[in-house]
Order: C-alpha cells, then sequence, then structure tokens
C-alpha cells in the first residue's frame, strides 16, 4: 500500500514486476526501463495511447501473446502495452520500482478479496466461490463501460443544501484521492465556495489539475461517510474521460481502503463491509508542493569509534571519529503550486531536499513525507533545500484552505 494505491508482484513472461492493481485501466500498461525493456515483449507493433491529463497522445508498443503469472495463476496470450517510463513516472511519484498498472486482464474471470487494513488479497474462482452472509454488508451492481466498472452511489454538495445528488462513479483503485467529480452546468455538480486549486494527479497525458474541497457526505448503499475530500476536475484533463457521458467522475483509493472489499466482475458486483479506518479523518497535503523520488545519493554520516577512546585528564574521554557512507533515497520538488504558502516561501520546481524540519530527507519516505504536509493546518515546516549546488532554508506553515 503507498498513497492509498495497492502494489501486487507479477510474472510477465518470466520476469517479476511490480504491478498497481488499478480498476480504471482496462489495458494492462508495462513501463519501458531497463528491466522491462521490449525484448521481453512479443510481437510488438507501435500504437497511441490517450489518457487523462492535458498533454497529448503517446507513442506505445501493443504487445500480444505474453504470458501473466501470480503465484498459481496465469493467464496466457495477454495483450500489453508498453510505453516509455518518462512519459508517466510512476516510480518517482510512489518512491518505489513501479514497472506497469494492470486492471481488467486480471479482474474479468476472478472474485477478489481485499482486504486493506492486512493488505492481503484473497482470489477465487467465481464459478465456485459462495458468499458468506454478511448483515453489515453492502452489495452493489457494477455497470460496465469500455471494460471499467461504474458504480451508482450518491453526494451532498453543499451549494445545494442537504439534497443527496444520484452520481455514477468509476470505481477506481488505482486513485489515490477519496473522490473526483467533473463539474458540468447540466448538473447540480458545481465546486463549493471553500477550495483551493490544486494538482491533483498525473495521467498518461499529463497532469491533472482541478479545484480541491469538501463535501457535507456521500451515501454508499447503507454507508455514509462525512466530509470527504473531494476534487472538482476541470475539462481540459478530463476530455477523455468525459466520453463516457453518464460517468459523474471516480471513487477512489481514499474512499476504498475504508472497507474491505469483494470485487466480482463475473457476476457485476462489488461487496463491501466496513473496517477500523471507516471514520478516519480525511486529509491532505496543505503545502502546495509536489514531491517525487530522486534516485539515491552517497550519504556521509558520522560514526563514533569507542574502540579507540584516548583517557584525558580530569576524567574526560574522547573518541576517534569514523565515517560511513551509504547509499540514500534523495527526493526533490516536481511543482509548486502556484500560491502556495511554499510558493510564497520562496520554493521552486526542481529544488533538491536536503532537511525537513532538521530530519534529514534521507531518513523519510515519500509516505513520511506527504504525511508531515497533510495532518496538521499551520504546523510549521523548515525545509534546507539544494538548488544548483547551493544549500538554502525556507520556513512557511501549512494552509488549511478547506
Amino acid at each position: 500500500m503507498i498513497h492509498n494505491l495497492i502494489v501486487i508482484p507479477i510474472a510477465v513472461n518470466g520476469k517479476n514486476l511490480s504491478f498497481i492493481l488499478d480498476t480504471g485501466v482496462s489495458k494492462t500498461i508495462i513501463f519501458q526501463t531497463k528491466d522491462t525493456d521490449s525484448s521481453m515483449l512479443f510481437q510488438p507493433k507501435e500504437v497511441f495511447l490517450r489518457g487523462l491529463g492535458t498533454g497529448l497522445s503517446i507513442a506505445a508498443l501493443q504487445s500480444t501473446g505474453n504470458r501473466l503469472k501470480i503465484k498459481g495463476l496465469v493467464a496466457e496470450n495477454e495483450t500489453l502495452f508498453a510505453i516509455e517510463a518518462g512519459f508517466f513516472d510512476v516510480s518517482s511519484k510512489m518512491g518505489v520500482p513501479i514497472h506497469g498498472i494492470i486492471g481488467h486482464a486480471l479482474l474479468k474471470n476472478l472474485i477478489l478479496k481485499i482486504n486493506y487494513k492486512s493488505k492481503k488479497i484473497n482470489f477465487y474462482n467465481s464459478e465456485k466461490y459462495q458468499y458468506k452472509k454478511c448483515r453489515k454488508c453492502e452489495i452493489l451492481s457494477i455497470q460496465f463501460h469500455g471494460k471499467k466498472p461504474y458504480v451508482d452511489i450518491e453526494v451532498q454538495i453543499d451549494t445545494i443544501g442537504n439534497q443527496l445528488i444520484p452520481v455514477k462513479m468509476l470505481l477506481d483503485s488505482g486513485g489515490t484521492d477519496a473522490l473526483w467529480l467533473f463539474e458540468d452546468f447540466k448538473t447540480t455538480i458545481k465546486t463549493p465556495k471553500k477550495y483551493f486549486k490544486d494538482i491533483l494527479g498525473e495521467g498518461l497525458s499529463g497532469v491533472i489539475y482541478g479545484n480541491r474541497s469538501k463535501i457535507p457526505k456521500l451515501k454508499i448503499g447503507i454507508f455514509e461517510i462525512k466530509k470527504p475530500t473531494v476534487s472538482f476536475l476541470d475539462t481540459i484533463s478530463t476530455r477523455v474521460a468525459r466520453r463516457f457521458k453518464a460517468r459523474n467522475g471516480s471513487l477512489g483509493g481514499g474512499i476504498l481502503k475504508r472497507f474491505t472489499v469483494w470485487l466480482d466482475y463475473p457476476n457485476k458486483q462489488v461487496m463491501l463491509k466496513k473496517n477500523s479506518s471507516f471514520k478516519s479523518p480525511f486529509y491532505y497535503n496543505m503545502s502546495g508542493l509536489d514531491i517525487v523520488y530522486n534516485g539515491k545519493q552517497l550519504v556521509e554520516e558520522i560514526v563514533p569509534d569507542i574502540s579507540n577512546y584516548r583517557p584525558r585528564k580530569n576524567n574526560l574521554v574522547t573518541f576517534s571519529t569514523a565515517y560511513s557512507y551509504q547509499f540514500k533515497p534523495s527526493f526533490k520538488i516536481k511543482t509548486v503550486v502556484k500560491n502556495s504558502s511554499a510558493d510564497k516561501a520562496g520554493l521552486k520546481d526542481g529544488d533538491i531536499i536536503v532537511r525537513i524540519n532538521n530530519k534529514p530527507a534521507s531518513e523519510f519516505s515519500l509516505n513520511d513525507i506527504v504525511n508531515e504536509f497533510s495532518e496538521k493546518g499551520n504546523k510549521k515546516i523548515r525545509m534546507k533545500i539544494k538548488r544548483f549546488g547551493i544549500e538554502m532554508t525556507f520556513k512557511f506553515r501549512l494552509e488549511k484552505k478547506i
């Protein structure tokens, strides 16, 4: 689990790789890196793909006849689409190597029980599996469009009072946010008065922008979730997603992680049972910084060498100093949101992070840094960065805007 996303091991043509499990994709995507060059793919031919984001279509290699394996599960003759990692650098956003994204190919013939708390997935034969009776569970029908699953839920938006609005949402385990909603003048879906502009993520076709806010509640069958964060997407970033006219948005990992989820594509249904995270608060990044992994750097650490201590007068003891050198993770600022507190403080795109609140950046994970920026409004952040080889220090406070 990284940023509300599920990462699973899959062997592709005998090569062990890591994939994001994403119900929001119909095609299996593999990123071309040193671990996954085109020589491991069968019968490749060039095609073009289009996805979320503000950019253009990107070139890809379509490969047929591939073999996918997870433990005892084997799928033959699968189609993969290989793209250059530079177009869509998921690994830098996740802080660990990610080799691809898989959805429909894995889910189409099986029932998956996803336990977000124990971080386990059980795979079941759809023809033999028997559901146990569960009074505290909710079963929703799934409708498919373009091999992607959609569910009907309800949302309350404070611009129209207490009314619950029925919405059709993509069931999107590959989305880190709780909810995405598409604004449309023909409906009552509009950004609340209290919001801020933010970078919401990145799709195959570039950066995804929109307005981040909160709504009073959403209703998923018998379950009511209070004050979830919601991102209202602009029409440019979502023009591909809006081709399915009935779609109003996405239900993402920020909601799904609050349940144990049974995904049942063969029987066109999803079953939900709330877990201990159900009532957890909804956090969001209040810094205005989009941080990414920047590879590893050689870090010098001082290690006292007690084996060579030298006694001195007045009962003082001195130690000789030894140095240890290790490769540790490095992080950089990919994007600074305009007019955010970090932007006003003077931080820039491309700054290399040296320390955060007096702690070396190498001692953080990417998840740790996001949490540092998400948990408490008005929190003071002190960052030392390196810009063009020069170390600089900046201070700002996290702004609670919604």
